[in-house]
């Protein structure tokens, strides 16, 4: 890969998503944010007078859908790979996407593990150069875009409980014990514990001993402002 990062515009219409994506940039060796946007227009602008070599977009903008942004970059003959970040699930969007040269898609709720790990991906696969020696280097340069199965996830998590848990912290301003998040989202405290500490080890939540109960001290579970 080459010594220069690879510059990213933030495309995002919710102030603290579009802060908290800009941070995670950030954090991953070899990338920099050159640009936050919150509105299609605004992306425009500063692509016009910005060097951008990724675009992190949102689809839903207030001012119209991201894949019209992309449509209209594409016949103005600007280059830069888009990895969609979004909610939207529907894949006719997603195969609209790709013919639009959309890398990958990261579907929200999502942790900084698995953005780390999209850009990380995406590297290696800008990294690839000069003339493959045959099919099996044309495959792995192709399949450095493609995600693990499970979506990166420990065994027996699955995505839609994880967006549950991650939802209900984030609502929860004094934070949650293991026991509160499973009568809250309606699985076991085991299970919601797990989920808990997954998000502690991706950096999105934190643990801090609860005093003042009779017994063991329980931990109680913090969304970190600066996380999405």
């Amino acid at each position: 890969m080459s010594s220069e990062p690879i510059r990213v515009l933030v495309v995002e219409d919710d102030p603290v998503a579009a802060d908290a994506h800009a941070l995670y940039v950030g954090r991953v060796a070899g990338f920099t944010v050159a640009g936050v946007a919150h509105s299609r227009a605004e992306a425009v602008r500063i692509l016009e007078r910005a060097e951008v070599d990724l675009l992190l977009l949102d689809l839903y903008l207030p001012d119209g859908h991201g894949l019209h942004l992309v449509r209209s970059l594409r016949a103005a003959g600007h280059s830069a790979d888009v990895i969609a970040v979004t909610s939207a699930r529907d894949l006719a969007i997603v195969r609209e996407g790709v013919s639009l040269g959309v890398v990958q898609y990261v579907l929200k709720p999502f942790t900084f593990a698995t953005l780390r790990d999209r850009l990380g991906r995406y590297a290696e696969f800008r990294a690839s150069a000069g003339e493959a020696s045959g099919q099996d280097e044309v495959d792995r340069a192709l399949g450095a875009l493609r995600a693990p199965q499970g979506g990166g996830l420990p065994k027996g998590l699955s995505a839609p409980t994880l967006g549950v848990v991650t939802r209900t912290l984030r609502e929860s301003a004094a934070g949650l014990t293991a026991a509160e998040a499973g009568a809250a989202v309606g699985i076991s405290r085991i299970t919601a514990r797990r989920y808990l500490e997954h998000l502690v080890t991706a950096g999105c939540a934190e643990r801090s001993p609860q005093y003042g109960q009779i017994g063991r001290p329980e931990l109680q579970y913090r969304w970190k402002p600066a996380a999405h």
